[in-house]
């Protein structure tokens, strides 16, 4: 019997290793898939920002654009 509890302790110390790393590893991944997915909100938001400035622009050139072309 106690050489069966030995045998499983010589056996859990690597496991509990092999598990350890292998969850650090999964955290580093899910660090750098969420740094990942930020910065791709933030290049999202800077383009919708861009956008709806390039919008403004082209509705007041259209907007003096009628002004000068209506006659008074």
């Amino acid at each position: 019997m106690e050489d069966i509890l030995v045998v499983a302790i010589v056996f859990a110390i690597p496991f509990t290793a092999i598990l350890t790393s292998h969850l650090q590893k999964q955290s580093k991944a899910k660090q750098i898939l969420l740094k990942d997915q930020l910065e791709l909100e933030k290049l999202k938001h800077e383009n919708f920002l861009l956008e709806t400035e390039k919008m403004k622009l082209e509705l007041k050139k259209m907007e003096e654009e009628n002004s000068t072309h209506k006659p008074m």
